[in-house]
């Protein structure tokens, strides 16, 4: 049984033919994605999938996106449980990483993606390596998005 639904996250992706021939596969695959904030993104395959020139890389592709959205989910929930926690935090951010394999079919996906968070606390309280640990724990179980892929996520702490 399918429990009823609490919200609708909506985007409207836009593509349109300019040049090219696009029964033979020589046409731009760039495209825009509009979100119902009224921001519009440029997006393109990686051209690491499509090549130049029908790809382009200065427009966020999908694995990119997918990338930041696990990355933007875990921080958000991270930060909201720091802040229940007593943590005071001035900055937050996250350098992370996306790795493509293929699958016992052959296909390609994104098997795991890395984050690697450095999180600036300000205030006396400031958490242990453990419960700084157990914190990326929680959030990454109440992650909305972590619990709809079945990509693999690992959060390491940087070296220091």
């Amino acid at each position: 049984m399918e429990k009823a639904r609490v919200s609708e996250h909506r985007a409207t992706i836009h593509w349109r033919m300019g040049e090219g021939t696009f029964l033979k596969g020589r046409y731009s695959r760039e495209h825009t994605w509009a979100f119902d904030g009224g921001v519009t993104v440029p997006a393109s395959p990686s051209p690491s999938v499509v090549p130049l020139p029908y790809s382009n890389p200065a427009h966020v592709d999908p694995e990119e996106a997918f990338v930041a959205a696990i990355a933007s989910c875990h921080m958000l929930t991270f930060l909201h449980l720091a802040s229940r926690a007593g943590y005071d935090i001035a900055a937050y951010q996250d350098d992370a990483v996306g790795e493509m394999s293929r699958n016992a079919e052959g296909r390609l996906w994104v098997s795991r993606v890395t984050l690697a968070p450095r999180i600036d606390y300000v205030g006396i309280a400031r958490p242990d390596a453990a419960a700084e640990s157990a914190l990326h724990h929680a959030a990454h179980e109440e992650c909305f998005i972590a619990n709809s892929v079945r990509t693999e996520i690992l959060v390491r702490p940087p070296v220091e």
